[in-house]
């Protein structure tokens, strides 16, 4: 990975688009008299899905069902870890959810429900991502692991043209690896690239934190189930992966769809380490909505598959996308721009596979978009 100041968006011709843009979303805002931070109903999807994880696992504490029925709230469990993390963490720690910043650290620290540390998920998510969007250097979320490409500026293996069938296994246990060796991988990995700036002793508190919570993550999953309820550990163990292989498939699924499908730009730098391109056109070409008519799958999806919105407004809490999307939609055509968005998870989740079948072919390692 290269040291995230080396990049930067350099545009020939720079556009009204953005200024315009955000000039009527503000104006949005002020018409309605609507806060952009967190309404009622963020409140009370807050408290459903910390119960949807809180109360599966007191049931198998205090009750200690059968194996069946254990298995059933552990992958309840998976879909409350989900829900957390792409609703309450991810806007928290955006920032978006409340204009005090003590409510949204204390809120994005939910991230510790899933075992994972917030200032890394901060350093991949919220600078990597959201500013490298798609480009393969910088981009942690399509960054070269060897296993799954997904991105054709990335060299390509023969396993990688079986990618199609075999990916969303390893969709399914990236939060078992986050929970146990990615945290530390990238606290090493980012202090070495730059990406952290931290100083030594911010470091050193930082990883004595991670240790401190991976050890109390898996005593209170794996010891209060076996000390209270009398699961033995392999019961514990099964459980534990079912929650975590259905977090980790809905979570990697859910980003996926917004960026590695058919029709997105997969930029790379010109030989001034730089992208000839403006910041927000940019995202505009690398990033795609799904199902924006589905009010049930935005309603748990956080506004993920408003993932234009969110590129260009991650501050503003989730909830509004639906209402400022048509405002990006229509600047966008004004400006002669892709509004590119899948009609329904089915069709995006057939153009997430076609990606993943044409990135695999021999040779599929040149610059597009």
């Amino acid at each position: 990975m290269q040291i995230q100041q080396k990049i930067k968006f350099t545009p020939s011709i720079k556009s009204q688009f953005f200024p315009v843009l955000k000039q009527r979303v503000e104006a949005h805002f002020e018409t309605t008299g609507i806060s952009r931070y967190a309404d009622s109903q963020m409140v009370v999807k807050t408290i459903v899905l910390l119960s949807i994880y809180i109360l599966p696992f007191a049931a198998l504490v205090l009750f200690s069902p059968p194996m069946w029925v254990s298995l059933m709230l552990w992958f309840v469990m998976g879909i409350g870890v989900s829900g957390i993390g792409m609703c309450i963490m991810h806007d928290a720690n955006h920032g978006a959810y409340s204009k005090n910043p003590e409510v949204n650290k204390w809120l994005g620290y939910s991230i510790y429900l899933a075992g994972a540390g917030v200032t890394n998920w901060k350093l991949q998510h919220n600078v990597l991502h959201h500013t490298y969007t798609n480009i393969a250097e910088m981009d942690e979320d399509i960054r070269d692991r060897g296993v799954v490409k997904l991105s054709p500026n990335l060299k390509t293996s023969f396993l990688h043209r079986f990618q199609w069938a075999y990916a969303f296994f390893f969709y399914g246990i990236l939060t078992m690896y986050w929970v146990t060796v990615k945290d530390f991988l990238q606290y090493k990995t980012f202090i070495s690239s730059g990406v952290n700036r931290q100083s030594r002793q911010e470091n050193r508190k930082m990883l004595a934190g991670l240790i401190i919570l991976k050890l109390l993550y898996f005593s209170i999953l794996f010891g209060l189930p076996i000390g209270l309820a009398g699961f033995t550990f392999l019961q514990v163990l099964l459980g534990f992966v079912v929650m975590h292989f259905t977090s980790g498939l809905i979570l990697t699924v859910v980003f996926q769809l917004a960026h590695s499908v058919e029709g997105t730009a997969y930029p790379s730098c010109n030989e001034h380490g730089n992208v000839e391109k403006e910041w927000a056109i940019h995202q505009m070409e690398t990033t795609v909505n799904f199902s924006r008519k589905n009010k049930v799958l935005t309603w748990f999806l956080g506004g993920l598959n408003y993932q234009i919105e969110h590129h260009l407004f991650p501050k503003i809490c989730h909830v509004h996308y639906p209402e400022i999307s048509e405002i990006v939609k229509e600047t966008a055509q004004e400006f002669g721009l892709t509004y590119l968005e899948n009609k329904s998870f089915s069709s995006a989740l057939k153009s997430h596979i076609s990606s993943l079948r044409r990135f695999g072919l021999p040779g599929m390692n040149d610059a597009i978009g």
